[in-house]
Parts: structure tokens; sequence; C-alpha cells
């Protein structure tokens, strides 16, 4: 068995949509990154590489690479899974926590859940989806994603 921790954060913007865990979320602001800003994503592509001992996300999808500027962050979600499933794991289950002042999370939660579940391969079951407000911690125009994966070798 192998497990895997991940985090990101993201700044909020005007102008661009809100996509958290492949969901595209009605707010007044998304979250600016060289990408599509998904933090849930990002979160669980680096547990994910993390757990196998890959190169993190930034190493394989440079923000210098222009090739990379406003992708969709499943793309990196897949050459993680890719790459634990070449390396001989399959995922036994993924927890996450959003922490972000707005928009409120549990209306989303069940369409992102089964968003993370679709781009996985896994049961929605097996997707844990927590959000926090960041009561004290000065991070009110941001967004920020902790993921944890565990694997187990394949059969």
């Amino acid at each position: 068995m192998r497990i895997g921790y991940g985090w990101d954060s993201h700044e909020f913007k005007a102008g661009i949509p809100l996509r958290i865990g492949g969901v595209t979320l009605p707010h007044s602001h998304g979250l600016g990154g060289h990408s599509d800003g998904d933090v849930l994503l990002h979160a669980l592509t680096d547990a994910l590489l993390g757990a196998v001992a890959a190169p993190d996300i930034g190493t394989l999808f440079p923000p210098s690479d222009a090739k990379w500027k406003g992708a969709d962050s499943a793309v990196f979600l897949r050459e993680a899974l890719a790459r634990a499933s070449a390396a001989g794991y399959s995922i036994i289950n993924v927890d996450s926590t959003l922490i972000l002042a707005a928009p409120k999370i549990g209306p989303h939660a069940a369409a992102i859940r089964e968003s993370v579940a679709k781009l996985l391969n896994i049961p929605s079951n097996c997707v844990g989806l927590k959000a926090k407000t960041p009561e004290g911690m000065g991070t009110d125009n941001a967004a920020i994603a902790h993921a944890v994966v565990l694997l187990r070798e394949k059969p």
C-alpha cells in the first residue's frame, strides 16, 4: 500500500470561471493559475504523484511552458493516474478538504465528488470531500485544497 498527500492554493481573480474538482461553479471570480486553477484536481494530482514517488505537478507541467496555459487540470490528473497505474497501483480511496470563504461547497459537493470519481475511475463513495472556511487565516481571497490518496498494489 502507498499513501500520497497533495495540496494547492490559488488566488481568486475576476473574469475567469471557477473550476473545482472538474466542475464549473457559479461565482463572481475564478481561481488564477497557469492552467484552469482547479485547486482540488491539482492537489489530487500531487497526491497521486507523491504516492508513487513521481515528479510533482510543477515539474511535469511547468507554468513556464505556454503549452499548459489555460489547460484543463483533468489532463494533469489523468497523467498522474497513468503513472500510478504504470507503477503497479490502483486507488482505494481519496479524501480532500477545501478551504475557502465562498462560494459554499455544500450545494455542489455531490457533483464534485461524482466528477472526481469519474476522472479517477472509482466509485463516488470512495471520494471524500469536506469544505471549511478560512476563519482567522487571512486567506479569504484564495482557495486551498488538501488531498490524500490510498493506493494498493494491483493483483
